[in-house]
């Protein structure tokens, strides 16, 4: 199977670098030069256009910031659109709208090609090694053909339902995994406050019930001081709206939500788009006047787990 990649970021770089490891034939497209070069520098095709791209594989993987870029890479006039064909997939693994995924996925279909969206969840320093998670909506069918690729890039892949089911999934995923991160600034807080040893604390809350995947992670970084998460405030402010803009469809009212999607716009304003997500809760170190420093803590994640290949559950 031939395997083309859109956007190398943070999160696509790192999954297309485990396609070119597990030596698939893999085309790379990216504005950006220096994200590309080191690729072809390792056997990679580059294509000059999404369009191109798509004529040139078999499946078309697009991992880009906002539904907005997408829309461009899908629909420009050398949009991936106008180089689909018969039985082609498009496999949407940003971080999107469940209304945009299916508006495209229709206009993938009138092309009888198959679109699929495959977000993935469980941390950048995660994606580097292969092991993350990856929830993937769309025709079964389509979903066994790919299971190879997805095999390589995740360690554990679900298969939501119909087409757009996993994009929904991924917006509720991140909105807990950011009310987690907001929570964590009021409890360091309160241990900061309470004078208790945070590396002490940092042990004690990872064995309790109050531990989350968020705490074992961005704790770190934040007691280190970095902050580096590899994900930035923008991006969360996204994925918080979209959850939110998702209640609102649905007509569910929410208490939580609103608030968080406050918080991170402060956040923003604040600290800076690009700044580092984790930042949210130097927000409460500048209001308290403290910070939550410890010894010991890395600067940056680093998934030191064996890689091996991923299966279904």
């Amino acid at each position: 199977m031939k395997v083309g990649f859109i956007g190398l970021g943070n999160v696509g770089g790192k999954l297309a670098g485990s396609l070119l490891r597990n030596k698939f034939d893999l085309t790379v497209r990216d504005l950006d030069e220096n994200l590309t070069k080191p690729f072809v520098e390792q056997g990679a095709k580059i294509a000059n256009t999404a369009k191109e791209l798509a004529e040139k594989v078999d499946l078309i993987i697009t991992c880009l910031p906002s539904p907005e870029i997408c829309s461009e890479v899908m629909e420009g006039s050398d949009g991936i659109l106008n180089g689909l064909s018969e039985n082609k997939i498009w496999l949407e693994m940003s971080t999107t709208d469940e209304a945009e995924v299916k508006r495209l996925g229709q206009k993938v279909i009138e092309k009888k090609a198959i679109p699929l969206d495959g977000p993935v969840s469980g941390g950048c320093h995660r994606a580097a090694t292969g092991n993350i998670a990856i929830f993937v909506g769309g025709e079964r069918e389509a979903f066994n053909k790919i299971l190879p690729a997805l095999a390589v890039m995740g360690r554990k892949i679900l298969h939501t339902g119909e087409l757009g089911t996993a994009s929904v999934l991924k917006v509720i995923t991140n909105y807990l995994a950011s009310v987690h991160l907001v929570a964590l600034g009021e409890a360091w807080t309160v241990a900061k406050k309470s004078n208790l040893d945070l590396i002490k604390a940092y042990k004690g809350i990872a064995v309790s019930s109050g531990n989350s995947f968020v705490h074992e992670t961005e704790s770190q970084v934040i007691l280190n001081g970095s902050y580096n998460i590899n994900f930035t405030m923008d991006l969360v402010l996204k994925d918080t709206g979209l959850f939110d803009e998702l209640a609102k469809k649905l007509n569910a009212s929410l208490e939580i939500s609103p608030k968080i999607v406050d918080i991170f716009k402060d956040g923003q304003k604040k600290y800076g788009s690009r700044a580092w997500s984790s930042m949210i809760v130097k927000r409460m170190e500048d209001i308290n006047q403290i910070n939550f420093r410890a010894e010991g803590f890395p600067e940056e994640l680093v998934d030191n787990e064996p890689e091996k290949r991923g299966h279904e559950i």
